[in-house]
């Protein structure tokens, strides 16, 4: 398909704001354009609380925020991890995410300030995101939730780190999530998929920008064939929670995503596979723009009150 009109119109106001893609801009100028954007998107929907905590880690503390939605009692939740390559986001960059998924699925979400790259290389955001999950499903009485509803989910890298914590999780016997949720993931450390040179430039996400990702992110070239850095590198797919894995047309990363679930599907774990037709990476992001991401939302949300009811 082409690529969406309310895409193109965004891209376009992007461009004109002259912010620089990933690699071309300092750390620090992509840190901040990030924080600016999210103000610039606006409050987040209100919930019915919002709690700081912060978890034992392996690395040091670290930081969770628990969105309680409006409504009923949540008696599952879902563990979440922002996107932004190793390198960027935070809590605050995908609050509205939080909040909305919250109330829609019904549950709480906690979210993950896990150590970003490059001062912190991997595998020490997997380690911090495994030692979140599993603080949540070791506290899950004091937190009013059920112990095997427990969701993991994320975009982007947030979707890298879902699926290494379920492999992980599975490797130590550690837990076993209710769902796994996969939105546009990075899965691979390999930028000659086909996608990679069909959108290498112009649609948000570039293949050069996710280049400059993994070298913040890895301190060792050879780094990226582990499982937990590249799941779709692992060599056994079986015993991993359900899955829903998202992508989008106008994506570098959307044959590593859709590739991920067929390697699922084949060692029988059930997957729902939905491609975003003439979306852009990033585009779960845009509820304020893109009305596809509002339907993603739902879908993803749809997916928890499900696995977690």
């Amino acid at each position: 398909m082409p690529l969406d009109p309310q895409a193109q119109a965004l891209l376009a106001r992007l461009a004109a704001a002259g912010d620089r893609e990933l690699g071309a801009a300092s750390i620090e100028e992509s840190r901040a354009r990030v924080r600016r954007e999210t103000t610039e998107m606006g409050p987040p929907e209100t919930v019915r609380s919002i709690e700081n905590r912060q978890v034992a880690g392996p690395h040091g503390p670290v930081p969770v925020r628990i969105y309680t939605p409006i409504g009923p009692a949540p008696r599952g939740a879902l563990v979440y991890y922002h996107g932004g390559g190793w390198v960027i986001g935070d809590l605050d960059s995908h609050e509205a995410i939080c909040c909305r998924l919250a109330n829609a699925a019904g549950c709480l979400v906690v979210s993950v300030d896990y150590r970003l790259a490059p001062e912190h290389k991997y595998p020490v955001a997997v380690d911090d995101a495994f030692a979140a999950t599993a603080w949540v499903f070791d506290q899950a009485a004091s937190l009013g939730i059920e112990p095997n509803r427990v969701a993991v989910g994320g975009d982007s890298a947030g979707g890298n780190l879902s699926a290494a914590v379920t492999l992980m999780a599975r490797d130590r016997a550690a837990f076993q999530p209710a769902l796994q949720v996969l939105i546009y993931p990075v899965t691979d450390y390999n930028l000659d998929t086909p996608s990679y040179p069909e959108n290498a430039e112009g649609y948000l996400l570039t293949r050069e920008g996710m280049r400059w990702c993994w070298q913040q992110y890895l301190a060792r070239e050879e780094d990226g064939a582990e499982p937990y850095a590249s799941p779709l590198r692992a060599a056994d797919f079986q015993g991993l929670p359900p899955a829903l894995i998202l992508t989008a047309e106008y994506d570098p990363l959307r044959n590593e995503g859709e590739a991920y679930a067929q390697r699922l599907a084949d060692a029988g774990v059930p997957v729902t596979l939905t491609r975003y037709d003439g979306m852009i990476h990033a585009f779960f992001r845009r509820g304020n723009d893109l009305d596809q991401a509002n339907t993603a939302i739902k879908q993803v949300a749809d997916a928890l009150r499900r696995a977690l009811s």
